[in-house]
């Protein structure tokens, strides 16, 4: 495990603290070891250095001091400022984007993973190509490899340029057969249901406890990559449904990300339902609520039906006593439920809350009302509902 440094500055934008655990969370996830952290608090980034010079040369002496081999930026940072930082220090710089991008190179396990993952970083890279090739700008006649003329960087964006189309035709073709296999469920009127969330929420310890499946949990970031779907049965009257295990959002997720997995989102965009897992211990939680509902917006799955799934209550002592509570908004919808998916309290009036919605009209999709009152706050936290009002 490498010596890692992580950086973090306070904007004043966000629960800095939170943040910045979250960031030693993903530095581990990664294989790093978080053994220096370096802060501060800005207005705004430096434009050459992010940092500043004064902290880049503070940042360059922990470094030395406890022998550093890469640095961790809790930001995203411009290609010139990762150059300007790496000629500073002398080691390494990433950013959070390519520190995420990293953790999901690791994880991919399928095929259409992999494709995914490969598409985000090659146009992460792209942007950067200056900065990996800055000591090859010059005239090669490398017989067979390139046109006569052509220097290595733009072979290096040719090549990543056809990489990128090619991935995108295979990806294409993907999409097509997910929506084959959706028009397939329409057609027996089977109803389709995604469990999104917050990562580590424990979205695939309740897709598990729900389907008697064995898909990959653990306790970490970005466990589960790959879509997962399984057919549950809700008893006569409602049949089978499709419940799949998706990806966790996370803040500032990679807009590349977010593009390249369009083909495993999809499962999200055709939902007829969202559970929306949250981790009802983190304190953050409301934060997190956010976050994933405006990754939700930008893939087009804003006007889904969506109930709150309030898990891992049994670590909450004032919560623990909900368990099996379902909450309705203002309409008699169903909007919350509480739950321990890992002690399994809760999981029957979850069944029941599905076989509910699946039961009544309209479903397949469409946009179900929604109260004008905060459904994304948590009870006994009164200060912040009224922030979350809608």
């Amino acid at each position: 495990m490498i010596n890692a440094a992580l950086v973090g500055i306070d904007f004043g934008k966000t629960d800095f603290e939170a943040s910045l655990e979250e960031l030693s969370l993903l530095a581990k996830s990664a294989g790093a070891h978080p053994a220096v952290t370096l802060t501060g608090r800005r207005s705004s980034p430096d434009a050459a250095m992010f940092i500043g010079s004064g902290k880049a040369e503070e940042l360059r002496l922990a470094c030395e001091a406890n022998d550093i081999e890469i640095v961790i930026f809790n930001h995203a940072l411009s290609p010139a400022q990762q150059r300007n930082l790496e000629r500073a220090l002398g080691r390494r710089v990433v950013d959070r984007t390519s520190l995420i991008l990293d953790i999901f190179a690791q994880r991919a396990r399928s095929h259409e993973g992999k494709l995914q993952v490969e598409l985000a970083q090659l146009q992460y890279l792209a942007t950067r190509l200056v900065r990996a090739w800055t000591h090859l700008e010059r005239q090669k006649g490398g017989i067979g490899l390139r046109g006569p003329g052509e220097t290595q960087l733009e072979t290096d964006r040719r090549l990543i340029g056809e990489r990128i189309k090619m991935l995108q035709g295979k990806l294409a073709k993907l999409r097509r057969q997910h929506g084959t296999q959706r028009r397939q469920r329409e057609r027996t009127r089977t109803m389709s249901v995604s469990l999104v969330g917050y990562t580590n929420a424990g979205k695939s310890t309740l897709f598990n406890a729900l389907t008697k499946a064995q898909a990959y949990a653990a306790d970490q970031l970005f466990a589960t990559l790959d879509t997962t779907s399984r057919r549950v049965w809700l008893g006569d009257e409602v049949g089978q449904i499709v419940l799949s295990d998706t990806v966790g959002f996370i803040r500032e997720l990679p807009h590349q990300l977010v593009a390249a997995f369009r083909a495993t989102l999809q499962e999200t965009v055709q939902a007829d339902l969202l559970l929306h897992v949250v981790d009802a211990s983190s304190a953050v939680r409301l934060d997190q609520i956010d976050q994933v509902n405006d990754v939700l917006h930008e893939i087009g799955a804003d006007t889904i039906r969506q109930v709150l799934v309030f898990n891992k209550i049994d670590a909450v002592p004032e919560l623990a006593a909900r368990g099996g509570t379902v909450e309705r908004d203002e309409y008699g919808n169903i909007s919350r439920v509480f739950l321990s998916a890992r002690t399994g309290v809760g999981l029957d009036a979850l069944r029941a809350a599905i076989a509910e919605i699946a039961t009544a009209e309209p479903l397949a999709g469409a946009s179900q009302p929604q109260a004008a009152t905060d459904w994304n706050a948590v009870p006994h936290e009164p200060s912040r509902e009224a922030e979350h009002g809608r």
